[in-house]
């Protein structure tokens, strides 16, 4: 595309990555309309992975964007990433290498948690571990500074944690942001549609499928598996962030 836009006498005068952001905005605005069209609803979003850049990136190509940050405590977000990566590993169909040391945290793990934790050691490689606080840090930090400066009003944040505690509260103030419809039955409507029970096809919440993607459905769990260092690792890296966001009360955890 951009060596068409370099050379088209339609174009070649112009500014190649303007055309190609113009470009971007319309190939968006097509799909998810298409996507519109097909499901017979009236909004349409999408998911997007936080990567560095992001916010900066959706401003640039659609800035009329209404942006939700979900914010998860990111020791939780750890827990998840590590059985993520266990179930993507090559050994398991996947497409993610492993140690041999995480390949035998996993399969130790997996065969008897209680013991595997009863006797002190991580189910964390040291370096994954500090890779997971780093990102998770970088990311989030990144974003809480720039999704206000870049979208005003039009950024909100939202916790993990209180989507789960209080599904429906959360879910109305969302609609709200969002514009779209507020009543009862629709609320009660997206809360089921996304609860645990549901995407985990039957299980309660807490019921744990460590293979599936919707592996637990709770917060907080990350205090029944860290190592004293585990959080000692975690504070170091990340402690600041999580005492600013108000996942700690100080440093002294």
């Amino acid at each position: 595309m951009r060596l068409w836009i370099e050379r088209s006498v339609w174009t070649r005068d112009g500014d190649a990555d303007e055309h190609l952001v113009k470009l971007t905005h319309a190939a968006i605005q097509h799909f998810l309309s298409e996507q519109l069209s097909r499901s017979g609803k009236k909004t349409v979003g999408d998911k997007l992975l936080l990567m560095p850049k992001a916010v900066e990136e959706v401003r640039l190509i659609y800035p009329e964007a209404k942006i939700i940050h979900i914010i998860r405590d990111g020791r939780d977000q750890a827990l998840s990433m590590i059985h993520h990566l266990w179930n993507r590993a090559v050994d398991k169909g996947g497409f993610r290498h492993l140690t041999a040391e995480e390949i035998r945290k996993r399969d130790s793990f997996r065969e008897n948690p209680e013991e595997f934790l009863r006797s002190g050691e991580s189910i964390f490689a040291e370096k994954t571990l500090r890779r997971a606080a780093e990102g998770w840090a970088s990311r989030v930090a990144t974003t809480i500074e720039a999704g206000p400066s870049l979208f005003g009003d039009n950024y909100k944040e939202v916790r993990y944690e209180d989507l789960l505690e209080r599904p429906h509260q959360e879910m109305t103030e969302l609609a709200r942001f969002l514009g779209v419809e507020t009543r009862e039955d629709f609320i009660e409507q997206a809360v089921n549609s996304a609860s645990f029970e549901t995407l985990s096809k039957g299980r309660e919440r807490g019921e744990e499928d460590a293979t599936s993607f919707f592996r637990k459905g709770v917060a907080g769990d990350w205090r029944n598996v860290f190592t004293v260092r585990d959080r000692e690792l975690y504070k170091e890296v990340a402690g600041d962030l999580l005492v600013r966001l108000g996942y700690e009360k100080d440093h002294d955890w």
